[in-house]
């Protein structure tokens, strides 16, 4: 893995919109990596000549699940300090996992 490379083993969890359009799925980033990640992110957007932050403070990222891998972005959760990581449902069905399931992910900082 490269230095800005992450492996995380969480519950898969889900959360509802009130408007009930549908459940969103995600793992949550260990609190212990997030300040990595939020300095990995300034920098990196601070080479590239942008805004230290992204819309929502979102981090772009390439994440691996099974054999599953896509680009996405993570988002700081209710908490702020700690990131969330959308798992879409062709990932989810793809690797068989369901919410509840402890799930192992790599994460790479793009």
């Amino acid at each position: 893995m490269s230095n800005h490379a992450y492996m995380i083993t969480n519950e898969l969890w889900t959360w509802t919109s009130e408007n009930r359009r549908g459940n969103y799925h995600f793992l949550s980033v260990p609190d212990d990596i997030e300040k990595e990640i939020r300095t990995h992110a300034a920098v990196r957007r601070l080479e590239l000549g942008l805004p230290t932050k992204r819309g929502w403070g979102a981090v772009k990222v390439e994440a691996t699940i099974g054999k599953t891998v896509w680009q996405t972005s993570m988002f700081p959760g209710i908490d702020e300090n700690a990131y969330v990581l959308p798992v879409k449902a062709s990932v989810r069905k793809a690797e068989g996992i369901v919410v509840g399931n402890k799930v192992s992910c790599k994460l790479e900082l793009l």
